[in-house]
C-alpha cells in the first residue's frame, strides 16, 4: 500500500499536461480534434473517477475500521474492569468454618491481609476500603468467620463487640470480682485459681500500697486470656502491671496516697454517670473527711452488700457492721469499690473546687447531678430526685 494518499495519486492518477494553455486557467480545454482523440478524453476521465472513487472508499473503509476497533478496544476495556472489580471480592456468606483472632492494638491493615491469607475474604484492599466506608472499628477477639465471604459480610462480625470470644475487656467502674470470674470463664481456667490468688493477696502480683486487695488495681484495657502458656496468675499479673504503668503515666503519688487517689476516684466513677462530675463529686468527698463527716455514698453500701445501687435495702443501708457502710462509719472505705478509668484518676488528684457538701443524682435516664452546699438546699434537690423517683429511698 502506498504511503500516503499523494503517493496513491502520483501512481495511478493521469494528469492532463495543461503547461502550453494559459496559466490563468481562465480558458475552456481545447475541443478534441478527432472522435479518437474524444474516446481518450473520456477513458482518461472515467479513469479518474474511479480512481478518485476508489481512494474515498478507502478512506471510509479505514477510518470506519479503526472506529469499530476502537469501540471494541473500549467495550474491552469496561468489561475487564466490571470483571476486576467483581473478582476482588466474593459474594455470599461464605462457607465452612474459620476461626479468627484480632490482637489487642492491631490495625486493620494487619486484619486484612491475614483474612486474605486464611482465605476469609478475597482482597485486603477491598475489605479495608470496606472498614473505612461504613466507619466500623474492628475489636480484639476471636471470631467464628467462614471461607469465602464477602468484605461486608466479614466487617458486620468482626466490629461486633458481642461475637467477639477469648478477650477479656475490664471496664472503668467495674469490680474486681466481676473482672475475674469473667476472666475465668474466657480463659477456661478453673475459677478456683484465680480464687487462690486473691485469697492469697495477690502475692508476687499486686504492689505492696495494695494492701493484698485487688479492687481498684485492675486497668480498664482488653486482654488475651487465651494465649498459649496463659495462667490464673499471667492473666492477673497482665492487668496489675498495666494498672501500675498507667498510675506511672498519670503521675499519681505512689505508696499509700495512690491507694487513696484509687479509693476517692472509684467512688466518683460509680457514683455519677458523667466525667464532668468526677472533680465536683471528688471535692464533695473531700469537704466531708475535711469536717469528719460521713461520707453517705449509696455507692459504698453497695459494694459492701455485693449488691448494685439500685438493690439497696433499708437493712443494707443501716447496717453498721458493714465497713463500707459510709453512711454511718466515717472516713472511706478499706479499698476502692472498683476499678476506675483515667478521668475519674485525674479528677481525684485534681477536684473542682469548690464548697459542696451534696449532691443528689436529680435524673437517672440523663445523669444530670446537682450539688448543694447546705443541708437545706440538698433536702430541695433531694425531693426533686423523689418526686421523679417515687420508689428511691
Amino acid at each position: 500500500m502506498p504511503e500516503d494518499f499523494n503517493e496513491l495519486f502520483d501512481t495511478n492518477a493521469e494528469w492532463v499536461d495543461d503547461s502550453t494553455g494559459s496559466s490563468s486557467g481562465t480558458q475552456p480545454p481545447e475541443p478534441p480534434k478527432s472522435r479518437h482523440e474524444m474516446r481518450l478524453r473520456r477513458q482518461q476521465q472515467r479513469r479518474r473517477q474511479t480512481i478518485a472513487a476508489a481512494i474515498v472508499a478507502l478512506i471510509v473503509l479505514i477510518v470506519g475500521c479503526g472506529g469499530f476497533f476502537g469501540v471494541r478496544a473500549i467495550v474491552h476495556h469496561i468489561d475487564v474492569n466490571r470483571s476486576q472489580n467483581i473478582s476482588t471480592d466474593y459474594q455470599g456468606p461464605g462457607t465452612g468454618k474459620v476461626w479468627f483472632t484480632i490482637e489487642s492494638g492491631e490495625g486493620v491493615n494487619s486484619v486484612a491481609h491475614s483474612l486474605v491469607k486464611q482465605d476469609v475474604v478475597k482482597n485486603a484492599d477491598t475489605f479495608a476500603s470496606t472498614v473505612a466506608a461504613n466507619n466500623s472499628t474492628l475489636y480484639p477477639g476471636m471470631y467464628q468467620l467462614k471461607k469465602h465471604m464477602s468484605s461486608m459480610d466479614a466487617v458486620k462480625i468482626l466490629s461486633d463487640r458481642t461475637k467477639a470470644t477469648g478477650f477479656l475487656e475490664v471496664k472503668a467502674g467495674e469490680r474486681s470480682s466481676d473482672v475475674i470470674a469473667q476472666a475465668a470463664q474466657l480463659s477456661g481456667i478453673d475459677k478456683s485459681q484465680f480464687d487462690a490468688i486473691v485469697n492469697g493477696g495477690g502475692q508476687g502480683i499486686l504492689p505492696a500500697e495494695a494492701g493484698g486487695k485487688f479492687e481498684g488495681w485492675l486497668e480498664p484495657g482488653i486482654y488475651d486470656v487465651k494465649k498459649k502458656g496463659s495462667t490464673a496468675a499471667s492473666i492477673l499479673k497482665q492487668i496489675v502491671d498495666k494498672r501500675v504503668t498507667k498510675l506511672n503515666a498519670l503521675n499519681v503519688p505512689a505508696g499509700a496516697q495512690r491507694e487513696t487517689v484509687l479509693n476517692m476516684a472509684s467512688i466518683a466513677e460509680s457514683e455519677v454517670n458523667r466525667s464532668d462530675y468526677y472533680g465536683k463529686v471528688v471535692r464533695v468527698i473531700v469537704n466531708r473527711l475535711n469536717q469528719s463527716m460521713a461520707l453517705g455514698m449509696d455507692s459504698t453500701v453497695a459494694y459492701g452488700a455485693n449488691v448494685k445501687p439500685s438493690q439497696l435495702t433499708n437493712a443494707m443501708l443501716t447496717n453498721a457492721a458493714d465497713p463500707y457502710n459510709t453512711r454511718i462509719n466515717k472516713g472511706l472505705p478499706p479499698t476502692p469499690i472498683s476499678s476506675p478509668g483515667d478521668e475519674a484518676i485525674q479528677a481525684a488528684m485534681n477536684p473542682t473546687p469548690g464548697d459542696w457538701l451534696y449532691f443528689v443524682t436529680t435524673n437517672l435516664q440523663t445523669g444530670e447531678t446537682k450539688f448543694a452546699t447546705t443541708e437545706a438546699e440538698f433536702n430541695q434537690i433531694r425531693q426533686e430526685y423523689k418526686s421523679q423517683n417515687p420508689n428511691a429511698n
